[in-house]
């Protein structure tokens, strides 16, 4: 599998960034990947090093839509959360400062 299917996305959340200050982030990937496929495509993308990958499966939850408020279940999603070596990071996951008008 090539790098950019395999990771699909970044989750950027409060607890995501929370977890990225200890050197710990959250990407959406393939459900048919595995975790040496992870580790490779995130160290190649991000020109970091990758020490360990754990993987969670999240399940769709059910909710009602349209006119007659049918009950459709959104689609399963897989999480990997991805450790660096110390003093790694990726800059994605940075939070800028905002400047206030006065």
């Amino acid at each position: 599998m090539e790098e950019k299917i395999i990771v699909k996305k970044p989750v950027i959340t409060e607890k995501s960034l929370k977890d990225a200050a200890r050197g710990v982030f959250t990407f959406l990937v393939d459900k048919k990947a595995n975790k040496p496929e992870i580790k490779n495509a995130v160290s190649r993308l991000f020109k970091v090093h990758a020490r360990w990958v754990t993987t969670t499966v999240v399940k769709g939850k059910k909710r009602t839509a349209g006119k007659k408020r049918k009950i459709v279940q959104s689609p399963d999603m897989k999480k990997a959360f991805v450790r660096l070596q110390k003093g790694e990071k990726i800059e994605l996951f940075e939070v800028g400062q905002t400047s206030q008008a006065k």
